[in-house]
């Protein structure tokens, strides 16, 4: 249903006159247009393309006109309208005439106009944390992470879209490693969109803004564009072709034998665990498998993904992907299980290895923190992973428990070896009792992968940046090296509710007078909205990391344009 026609207004005047008659007519017209909307109602067991086949055929540029004047109209009401009801197409093909490069004049310009200055935020309210200025900040905490108003004004100012765009994209113009991408939206109402795809970071923003998506996740590119894959003949035709080679890491798969919380809840003692599983992990990859550009990226409540970004590492088919996953495969069998570790001698490098790294957090993350056999039923998990034909031993270790109920895991660790000493038995193997004390210390700090997330190409991971709806925090990068993985504070982490705060609080640095010219000049250099808060950090290490992916994917591009170029110089080797 099309909005009332809005009287004409000077470019100049940051408010518009609206007629009250008018408003409560462009109010009811807003309703009934949003009872109207099938995209957001579709269960979440359907795949759903948002395109939009009734609506009439438009250049891009038309689209993206209409999309600014209805968002303008929007935001200038007191009452805004929904993004879910606006007609608005999810995206469209660019006319005859319109180069790709112009479109794409605005991300490689040098000012973030994807992040609205604070002073263009003052000329929209219906978009601005203005909205949440006047309340009180206990107030503002109240508002949910997943509430519309709040993700909207996050989507607008906050997130990183244009580097999320290089990311994936690995160079500044738009190529089909972003436009054949698959995007999946977890709406609202829990229906999940799958094969949604975008040729620019505008287009999916946009498109974010329009269906406010409580988060949404990366898949991988496609031979062709995911929306046009039931109009192919040959069904065959549409495969995975490349995707991040990734790994997750949940806490929950630790609860028996984390001490200190269970389930969703972590601390930073539990924490520790995620931490001495990305220093393994992390260390394999760039060691073992020569991969350079690893990000690990905190999931927003208890655990942490990793995204290798290499180009050899997105290229890699099922086949390999099961195979890296399988070799760092150590932990198997769930919480009921008996023993999870058991090794062949003597044991591979990458497990000498790791556990060189993680004997130190054995001791002081594990045995101190978490005092894991603290309790009778604890004491006997342990006396089970001992080897099963040193039943003397194991009397013996129960037996010296038995008569000190409060003993430490710290001592109950260091009685194993004292007991052993003094044994008697000609039978005590102290060979098997080392290699059965080293797999103890694996299954309590090794890291325990979700394997499945690694093994296929097409398997689907939250974007990074992403709110976290049921804790609020964004799903930050974490910087391994320079002492930010020691460091970092799954708790400190900033909510989406904090960077509104943050961005109301701010204030501009105090300028010197010197009349016009120096306010212009101030003007010039606006500070976009995530400089103003506690996400800067973050956004600068992945701009960081993207600028360096993007160097090395285009030296590999000229390298083999010179061989090309070269002719018969010599046989190339294809990977």
């Amino acid at each position: 249903m099309p909005h009332s026609e809005s009287p004409p207004e000077s470019e100049d005047s940051p408010i518009p006159m609206v007629d009250v008659d008018q408003q409560q007519q462009e109010d009811a017209a807003a309703e009934s247009t949003t009872a109207e909307v099938p995209e957001v109602q579709q269960p979440a067991d359907q795949d759903v393309d948002m395109t939009d086949s009734n609506a009439p055929t438009q250049t891009l540029a038309e689209s993206e006109s209409k999309a600014e004047s209805q968002a303008e109209t929007q935001n200038d009401q007191d009452t805004p309208v929904p993004e879910a009801a606006t007609s608005v197409p999810s995206e469209s093909k660019p006319a005859t005439g319109v180069k790709l490069e112009e479109l794409f004049d605005e991300m490689d310009s040098d000012e973030d106009d994807e992040f609205p200055t604070s002073k263009a935020a003052k000329r929209e309210p219906a978009s601005s944390p203005d909205l949440l200025s006047s309340q009180s900040d206990m107030e503002i905490d109240l508002h949910e992470a997943s509430d519309p108003e709040v993700m909207r004004i996050f989507y607008q100012r906050l997130f990183p879209w244009r580097y999320l765009f290089q990311w994936l994209n690995h160079s500044p113009t738009p190529t089909n490693d972003f436009g054949h991408r698959e995007f999946a939206f977890t709406l609202q109402n829990d229906a999940y969109l799958r094969y949604q795809s975008f040729t620019t970071s505008d287009l999916l923003r946009k498109d974010v803004l329009r269906l406010m998506p409580s988060r949404f996740e990366i898949g991988p590119v496609y031979t062709a564009n995911p929306r046009d894959r039931k109009t192919l003949r040959n069904s065959s035709a549409f495969r995975p072709l490349s995707k991040e080679l990734c790994f997750d890491i949940d806490l929950t798969d630790y609860d028996d034998i984390r001490t200190c919380c269970d389930k969703a809840n972590i601390c930073q003692k539990c924490w520790q665990f995620i931490t001495m599983a990305i220093k393994v992990v992390d260390t394999a990859l760039r060691e073992d498998f020569g991969f350079k550009h690893i990000m690990w990226v905190y999931s927003g409540r208890r655990g942490a993904h990793a995204w290798v970004c290499d180009k050899a590492a997105r290229a890699l088919d099922d086949q390999k992907r099961r195979a890296i996953a399988g070799y760092l495969e150590v932990i198997r069998g769930g919480a009921q299980s008996g023993k999870k570790v058991n090794l062949r001698r003597p044991l591979h490098p990458h497990l000498v290895r790791s556990l060189d790294i993680l004997k130190q957090h054995f001791q002081s993350d594990v045995l101190e923190a978490q005092d894991p056999w603290r309790t009778e039923d604890q004491q006997e998990k342990l006396l089970a992973l001992l080897p099963s034909d040193q039943k003397q031993l194991v009397s013996a270790l129960r037996n010296k428990w038995a008569s000190s109920p409060d003993r430490p895991s710290t001592l109950k660790w260091a009685d194993i070896d004292t007991v052993a000493k003094t044994s008697t038995s000609k039978n005590l193997d102290t060979k098997s009792l080392l290699d059965a004390k080293q797999d103890i210390v694996l299954e309590y700090t090794y890291p325990r992968l979700d394997i499945e997330v690694s093994k296929k190409l097409n398997h689907l991971l939250k974007s990074p940046f992403v709110v976290h709806p049921g804790t609020g925090r964004v799903c930050v990068p974490i910087d391994v090296k320079r002492g930010g993985l020691e460091s970092f504070d799954p708790l400190g982490v900033p909510t989406v509710q904090s960077l509104i705060r943050e961005i109301d609080e701010w204030k501009k640095p105090e300028t010197k007078e010197g009349g016009q010219q120096q306010e212009g000049k101030q003007e010039e250099k606006h500070v976009v909205d995530w400089e103003k808060t506690s996400l800067k950090g973050y956004i600068e290490f992945f701009r960081s990391f993207v600028v360096g992916l993007m160097k090395d994917e285009r030296e590999i591009k000229v390298k083999r344009e010179r061989e090309e170029e070269g002719g018969g110089g010599g046989e190339s080797m294809e990977f």
